[in-house]
């Protein structure tokens, strides 16, 4: 049974990698989207105008999404929670706020995880594959994007966040 999750897992990942199915790419500006960043209270991305934010796109039903996002709460928002020049915004993809707010208590997460049931945010950057990361700069800017869960790929993304919020 391990060799059969095993090899699905590598399927999936090589999928993500070879057909990425991503609409965006670094330098284009953020789409536009609305979603609520508290049940019944409305956001829109361009509210975090000015600050540094990363956007994750993922399943609780995911496996590389549950071995990143432990990496998330612990590498990235512990430590820029309460820098007032940044904003972590988690979607679950096809996941409403019952699921969501249930899965963020059972494993103590602290930043937003957000419902995106209808891919209404996903749809703007990808047609498929998760974990994603977008990384958004001050102006509004694409400056970094991955797909699927690497190691080393999240080492560059902790590192960029760090040096973006350091030169604020």
């Amino acid at each position: 049974m391990k060799q059969v999750l095993c090899l699905l897992m590598a399927m999936v990942c090589a999928g993500a990698i070879s057909g990425q199915h991503t609409l965006i790419k670094n330098g284009d500006a953020v789409p536009e989207f609305k979603f609520e960043i508290e049940k019944g209270k409305p956001a829109a991305i361009a509210d975090y105008k000015g600050k540094l934010v990363l956007i994750n796109l993922f399943a609780t039903w995911c496996p590389p999404c549950r071995i990143e996002l432990p990496q998330m709460q612990q590498r990235i928002w512990k430590k820029h929670k309460d820098d007032p020049n940044f904003a972590l915004l988690v979607f679950g993809r096809e996941e409403g706020w019952d699921v969501l707010l249930a899965f963020k208590k059972k494993f103590g997460y602290g930043f937003p995880m957000l419902p995106d049931e209808k891919r209404e945010v996903f749809g703007k950057f990808a047609t498929q594959s998760i974990p994603r990361n977008i990384l958004v700069d001050e102006n509004g800017k694409i400056i970094y994007n991955s797909i699927g869960y690497d190691e080393q790929e999240f080492d560059k993304l902790v590192e960029l966040i760090d040096k973006k919020l350091k030169a604020k």
